[in-house]
């Protein structure tokens, strides 16, 4: 029997996830089909089929994978003793991919799959709601220290997870800089958690 070596066939499925991430992004994912990844990847109908049954499936993986990292960094972020470092390390967390050339139409394919695929939705839909509810937590332990916030520690939590949202759709703007963006964003978080507001504009 035929022993499968888990550091090589965890290369592999990762090799075709790549593969198929830039392919996805460049034509959606209608406008992509398993012989296309399969070129990308360099590789064989049969060799893609043994990891993956579905273009579906390849699709899902790309975003699934990313759950386990996404629940660790809410771990980490709860655990920190300042609430505000568990807020910037979860919002640093989630702005890993920024720069990420892909991005632009990653994102549009999330959106349209969304709205079609009630299994990727509700993925999506849990990864977001325990993010939010790690940021309403955070922000709520920041109200309980006597921090001022602007807004309801829920209503914190839904502007910054907006914000991240809106980064990552905007990406494909001819005006988009990641660092700029990145920079920008923290800075609002930092307003909408009370803290520093230098350079925010007065009576925002």
């Amino acid at each position: 029997m035929r022993t499968v070596n888990p550091e090589e066939h965890a290369r592999k499925r990762a090799h075709i996830l790549d593969a198929a991430a830039g392919e996805f992004a460049a034509y959606g994912v209608d406008g992509t089909s398993t012989a296309r990844i399969c070129r990308a990847a360099g590789i064989g109908s049969g060799t893609l089929f043994h990891y993956f049954a579905t273009k579906r499936d390849i699709f899902h993986a790309l975003f699934a994978d990313d759950l386990p990292r996404n629940a660790e960094a809410c771990a980490r972020a709860t655990a920190r003793q300042r609430p505000e470092d568990g807020i910037r390390l979860l919002v640093d967390h989630l702005l890993t991919d920024l720069a990420d050339p892909l991005v632009p139409g990653l994102a549009a394919a999330v959106v349209f799959q969304v709205n079609r695929d009630e299994e990727f939705a509700r993925l999506i839909t849990a990864d977001t709601a325990q993010v939010r509810a790690t940021l309403e937590a955070l922000a709520a332990r920041l109200a309980e220290e006597g921090r001022a916030l602007p807004f309801p520690p829920e209503r914190v939590a839904a502007w910054i997870q907006g914000l991240l949202d809106a980064a990552y759709l905007s990406a494909g703007e001819p005006d988009f800089d990641p660092a700029t963006h990145t920079a920008e964003l923290r800075r609002m978080v930092d307003w909408l958690t009370g803290g520093d507001t230098s350079g925010t504009p007065s009576g925002a």
